[in-house]
């Protein structure tokens, strides 16, 4: 049977990254990312509908050792896709993945210190599955958090009724023809705002119908930092100095929204003053019932959303759905909205370690009643760690960190012997928080399904990039909570 000493799961932004530090930091660990479709680029492979871009800055969504080589800063899906190709293919980390491969269950043996993992693999022309198994010492799981076949769809009334499209972001028609129509788009996230301008260049007229307002902020499409410090820097060094400008900015709205929510609040719609006609009705459609960042903020390069409103191209309705009809939608307020096409940008659905069953010394991990340690491992599962990114700022930033702690722990393990690492909890009067710390509904449907944060470190998660640099990159990994030992 085929042992590896790290199995990654995952060829996204996130193992792609993964798989760079191991190959470098790691050079006598053999390794290989599975990834269950038949693609590089995770999110940014899948998501093909009109205007899709980062909802963050990509000098702090692109990785440390490759700063972000663009010219914008909120990049389209397309670039972004690039350049994690780029990025794997430079390092040679392409040549470790195998597409189509996707794990089903791990099981990890103390007495022989290492997890046995079962695949599934699809035969990408005949569609035909069968089962690979294999051994690794250490499984680092990089799957992002949600389902890829799927998102949140809520069952509303007369679906079946609506005579036109019904469109699903996550599973955009390549051949979808809006040019003139009339397009509802549901929802208020980023996707909504993100596909509500792109849409309108082209179709009728787009409406974004919303039940209650998200925050929305316009930011440079290109940031004068980057633009300013490339002119006197070589590139590697203005996108270092630029990712931690822009990480530092990011850290400090969130914290200052968190200290003085009023002020933010102020601030946000002053900005919104500034985009949109005089009179425009911020409360209704702009103004949300919680404070800045307990839901993430969606940001709009240069505006382009504010843009569609006011050249009339696009609208906003703030109103409860009643029913599909046949043409479209009716609302609780008794509206009517006319659509050929309807496009469900309701949210996702939240998936842990992409599903895969994990046991212990043949006992099944509920990882609904384990805590994380350092937001990257789970509480009494050894050999483990998973890549979960910041809910208030760019995913990459913590994913990282991650990375690198993890090939640290692999040298320590290595140049000590041991062959088992588990975080363990001896405090009893540790308590329990949400793991993500966002009140978004999509995080809220699925919390009971996630492991716990705890309430004191290093089970506490903190969201600060700055506190979680300072953990995870200098400090040791011998810290007396993680235990280390050897194979009987």
């Amino acid at each position: 049977m085929e042992h590896l000493d790290v199995l990654i799961v995952g060829a996204g932004l996130s193992g792609i990254g993964a798989g760079h530090y191991v190959k470098t930091h790691c050079p006598w660990a053999s390794f290989a990312i599975f990834e269950a479709r038949g693609a590089i680029g995770g999110t940014w492979d899948l998501f093909r509908y009109p205007g899709i871009r980062s909802d963050s800055d990509m000098y702090t969504l692109g990785y440390s050792f490759r700063p972000w080589p663009g010219k914008k800063t909120i990049a389209d899906g397309p670039s972004i896709l690039q350049y994690i190709e780029d990025t794997a293919a430079e390092a040679g980390i392409d040549r470790e993945i195998r597409f189509n491969h996707r794990i089903v269950t791990a099981e990890w043996s103390s007495e022989d210190s290492l997890w046995q993992v079962t695949a599934e693999r699809t035969d990408p022309d005949t569609g035909t599955v069968d089962t690979v198994e294999l051994t690794c010492g250490f499984l680092y799981s990089c799957t992002g958090y949600y389902r890829y076949d799927r998102g949140h769809q809520p069952e509303f009334p007369g679906m079946a009724d609506f005579q036109g499209e019904l469109v699903y972001p996550q599973h955009w028609p390549e051949d979808l023809d809006y040019a003139g129509k009339k397009v509802v788009v549901i929802g208020s996230g980023a996707t909504a705002v993100t596909l509500v301008p792109a849409m309108a260049r082209d179709a009728g007229h787009v409406t974004m119908l919303q039940r209650s307002p998200t925050y929305v902020v316009s930011v440079p499409e290109r940031s004068p930092i980057a633009k300013g410090l490339r002119r006197i820097l070589p590139d590697e060094r203005a996108g270092a100095i630029t990712r931690w400008i822009l990480a530092l900015g990011t850290q400090g709205s969130y914290f200052l929204s968190k200290r003085n929510p009023e002020f933010v609040k102020k601030a946000l719609r002053k900005g919104l003053e500034r985009e949109l006609p005089a009179g425009y009705d911020i409360d209704t459609h702009f103004t949300p019932s919680y404070d800045p960042w307990d839901q993430r903020l969606c940001a709009v390069p240069d505006g382009d959303l504010f843009k569609s409103l006011t050249d009339g191209s696009a609208s906003i309705v703030t109103d409860q759905i009643e029913r599909f009809t046949a043409t479209g939608i009716e609302l609780a307020s008794g509206e009517r909205l006319e659509a050929d096409i309807i496009v469900s940008a309701t949210g996702l659905e939240l998936l842990f370690l992409g599903g895969i069953d994990l046991v212990v010394d043949d006992e099944k991990v509920d990882v609904s009643e384990r805590l994380v340690y350092k937001g990257m491992m789970l509480e009494g599962v050894p050999n483990l760690a998973i890549a979960v990114g910041y809910t208030n700022a760019s995913w990459t930033l913590k994913a990282d960190l991650t990375a690198d702690y993890v090939t640290r722990l692999l040298a320590h393990m290595r140049s000590t012997g041991v062959t088992k690492c588990m975080p363990v909890n001896d405090d009893p009067t540790m308590t329990e928080a949400p793991l993500l710390g966002l009140d978004a509904g999509y995080i809220n449907r699925s919390a009971d399904r996630f492991p716990k944060a705890g309430s004191k470190f290093p089970w506490r998660v903190y969201q600060s990039y700055f506190r979680d640099y300072r953990v995870l990159k200098k400090s040791d990994v011998d810290d007396g909570v993680m235990h280390f030992s050897r194979q009987p």
